[in-house]
């Protein structure tokens, strides 16, 4: 991400703000050994007459894609632990309705492995937990995956250590 100047980083999370939305999502993942990724995104939307605003900001944030969805709005999408926390952290100081959001946010990156291969079952379940907090803050509707889901998911596949009780 190019330098930004202290206006264009005030303009951009006032933005971010009103009218985007910071996401992590637990994704089903087949492929996966546990069955699910946390996937964090930050994605501003805009009507698609206003889509070179978008533009405007994809140049400056220098990540992400931008797409027309079929309502006629546009939306700019940054995806991705890497990308997203450098932005969250360059807007952070200017922030006010999305401050929760962001630290949940660097909190869930900071603690995920930098390898899927690094990552365990307890540990994703840990991180699935705060994801279900963090879309709390959102006003979550649609969500269907969350920390029950994951803990099922790894259960049936006795991918969990067995609870030590004491005698």
């Amino acid at each position: 991400m190019r330098k930004l100047t202290r206006e264009e980083r005030a303009y951009i999370a006032g933005f971010l703000d009103g009218d985007g939305c910071i996401m992590l999502q637990l994704i089903f993942r087949k492929d996966y050994i546990f069955g699910y990724q946390i996937r964090a995104s930050i994605v501003f939307y805009q009507k698609q007459r206003n889509r070179q605003f978008l533009e405007w900001l994809k140049e400056k944030l220098e990540n992400g894609y931008i797409r027309n969805r079929n309502d006629g709005m546009s939306e700019y999408a940054i995806v991705g632990f890497v990308p997203v926390k450098e932005v969250l952290i360059s807007l952070q100081p200017f922030l006010r309705l999305k401050k929760e959001q962001v630290k949940t946010s660097l909190l869930v990156i900071d603690r995920s492995p930098k390898s899927g291969r690094q990552m365990t079952a307890e540990h994703l379940l840990k991180l699935a937990k705060e994801v279900d907090k963090f879309a709390w803050m959102n006003y979550s509707k649609k969500r269907t995956n969350t920390a029950v889901q994951v803990k099922q998911f790894l259960m049936l596949r006795n991918l969990m250590d067995p609870v030590e009780t004491d005698s």
